[in-house]
């Protein structure tokens, strides 16, 4: 499925919010935003966590929207550490339901930082789907989430132990996807990442 990329700017609760847009031929899924890993530490929509979450989106056929956070690159504001962050990425669910329709499923994702802030935004958007690559617990007070989330994390997880995220998941019964051998950044294993992702849609209802 061709995609077409095209930049965006929206204005958030701190001032202009940057972000790109992969537009598939055909939206047959819905919509999806995907979140970047921590800005303190470097993270933008840039990181290719992000992007690989986001093209995978956009193969499945729904308009996807990847943004940076405040503070980062072109968007304005200074790092909260959590709160502003969830603002930012609610400002840009309501651009693209206003954009694309409210009326489209919604697909809610994040790496590590950034699945910290989609499992917040979750709880006030309540989307159809919710992806989490390598999410921040232990770093940041991470909420529940819904019984059906996808999270899928590495064996040798440097940044984010596969035994906090366990920790976190036990008390829910949620499942964990894991990757024998692979770290916080999947080096290497993009791909099957993005095949994961791929096959928990495979046959949905989106």
């Amino acid at each position: 499925m061709a995609t077409v990329l095209e930049k965006f700017t929206t204005t958030g609760p701190a001032g202009l919010i940057e972000g790109v847009v992969h537009t598939p031929d055909e939206i047959a899924c819905g919509i999806a935003v995907v979140a970047h890993p921590l800005p303190t530490m470097g993270g933008t929509m840039e990181n290719k966590v992000a992007v690989m979450l986001a093209k995978t989106f956009a193969e499945l056929g729904c308009v996807t929207l990847r943004f940076n956070f405040r503070g980062v690159g072109a968007s304005e504001g200074e790092f909260t550490g959590g709160d502003g962050e969830e603002q930012d990425m609610l400002a840009i669910v309501r651009f693209a339901q206003e954009q694309f329709g409210e009326e489209l499923p919604l697909i809610l994702s994040g790496f590590s930082f950034g699945g910290y802030v989609a499992a917040r935004t979750a709880l006030l958007v309540h989307p159809q789907h919710l992806v989490l690559a390598a999410p921040a617990v232990g770093r940041f007070a991470m909420p529940a989430v819904a019984s059906d989330t996808l999270v899928i994390h590495g064996e040798h997880d440097d940044v984010v132990p596969l035994a906090d995220a366990l920790d976190w998941a036990r008390p829910q019964h949620l499942p964990i996807v894991v990757l024998p051998q692979a770290e916080h950044f999947f080096h290497g294993r993009l791909t099957q990442l993005r095949d994961i992702v791929k096959k928990h849609f495979n046959g949905v209802e989106l």
